[in-house]
């Protein structure tokens, strides 16, 4: 919905919305008016509030306290009685205002005014934030490690919400996570681990491919592979969070973030694209190494509609066989899906600049490096419980082996070395 403009440019307030929302503009579309509602607000009786005698003294404390305040420490504080106050007192703080059923603390920097009627309007003023530097401190960690949580969990909510499919609207059969400027991971939410374990070479894929091409305010899509992609179903969106230096005045990707989601059909021998009897990768569907999915503000539609379809136009030659390739078959939800992907990575863009706002960028990314090299303390900590767990000795393995379809072996060793706290797969 959108709100009545002071200037009733509906389609521009609408425009402005929607691009502040999804991070990009439709090309050559009529917009629809779907819905038009009027709210009318009425009062019924009124109650009217009694006036209170103005004040004509400079007001005194009835008493004083030793109270603590968190900047303060320990304060000798006064104390008035509300019933003692008239209209226009103004007390500062710090202070205490009590009454027969309640006190009021008047916090440092802050003023009480009492109004016409006897209620307390209270004027908050500037605290002094307190300064957080770039070394690592155990609170800070926790407050840096949820607030990185929370980008990546509301990113999934956008996604969820602005969705259409039923893979990812009910079955949540997505990923939303957030990555550094080196590309690796620094927090995701929980959703599928099988997505986030190869994100993180999807997004670096991306920047190795591209490298200064890749500009602000473009969104990559991916789903090869060769490219840190899963199975093909898998759509990878990509948006680096772009910041501007200062001194320099440039901008330059400060973190990334990416969703990855199942898409039910993107073509291929068979709908769901996910053939158990594919020869090649042609025989899956539409195969994406790298595409601009958003590029100077504007959704690629005509662009990704010719990927999705392409499945369908390959010439295999007549000494091909196999069932008939088909491009994809619900193009609507892919493309809606996608929108609402780069919804969500816009999300991620706008929490990661609001963190930056706050903290500074040297603080953000310093606790960044500090929740990375945590978790990976953490995981050798596991590795030492587990080679305890096992009775190894000081440097001691683990073996195991399993078989594919054909027969196959697959072979893994895992050497723990618990001196040096280290791992050798």
């Amino acid at each position: 919905m959108v709100k009545s403009p002071e200037d009733q440019d509906f389609e521009a307030a609408f425009t402005l919305q929607y691009k502040t929302e999804y991070g990009f503009l439709l090309e050559n579309r009529k917009l629809l008016v779907d819905d038009v509602r009027v709210r009318a607000v009425g009062s019924g009786s009124k109650i009217e509030k009694k006036r209170i005698q103005k004040l004509e003294q400079v007001v005194k404390p009835e008493t004083r306290t030793k109270v603590y305040f968190e900047n303060l420490g320990w304060f000798d504080t006064p104390v008035y009685l509300l019933s003692a106050l008239g209209a226009g007192a103004k007390i500062d703080g710090p202070s205490l205002i009590i009454d027969n059923t309640s006190t009021i603390v008047v916090e440092d920097k802050c003023v009480a005014n009492i109004t016409e009627n006897g209620d307390i309007r209270i004027e908050v003023g500037e605290q002094a934030a307190s300064p957080i530097g770039t070394e690592l401190d155990s609170i800070q960690l926790s407050v840096f490690a949820n607030r990185f949580m929370s980008i990546a969990e509301q990113m999934g909510r956008t996604l969820q919400r602005t969705s259409i499919s039923a893979n990812i609207k009910e079955r949540l059969d997505f990923s939303c996570a957030l990555f550094g400027p080196d590309g690796g991971l620094v927090a995701n939410a929980p959703h599928l681990p099988v997505h986030l374990g190869a994100m993180q070479e999807a997004v670096r894929w991306q920047m190795n491919h591209l490298g200064r091409e890749w500009k602000e305010g473009e969104v990559i899509v991916s789903n090869h592979p060769s490219a840190g992609g899963s199975h093909l179903p898998d759509f990878t969106v990509i948006t680096p969070v772009f910041h501007k230096d200062k001194k320099t005045g440039e901008s330059s990707p400060v973190f990334y973030v990416a969703s990855r989601g199942h898409h039910a059909d993107i073509g291929g021998i068979s709908p769901g694209s996910m053939p158990p009897f594919s020869r090649s990768l042609v025989e899956e569907g539409a195969c994406i190494k790298s595409f601009k999915l958003v590029r100077d503000g504007t959704f690629q539609e005509k662009g990704i509609t010719d990927l999705l379809m392409a499945p369908g136009l390959i010439d295999l030659g007549p000494s091909y066989v196999g069932p008939k390739i088909s491009g994809t078959r619900n193009l609507k939800d892919n493309l809606s899906d996608l929108k609402a992907q780069v919804a969500a990575n816009n999300k991620g863009i706008h929490l990661v600049s609001e963190l930056i706002e706050h903290y500074g960028l040297e603080v953000v990314q310093a606790y960044m490096l500090h929740v990375q090299n945590n978790a990976e303390e953490a995981v050798r900590e596991m590795l030492v419980e587990v080679s305890n767990a096992y009775s190894l000795g000081e440097i001691g393995s683990l073996e195991a082996l399993d078989y594919m379809d054909d027969g196959t072996p697959i072979k893994l060793k895992l050497t723990i070395d618990r001196k040096k706290t280290n791992r050798r797969v």
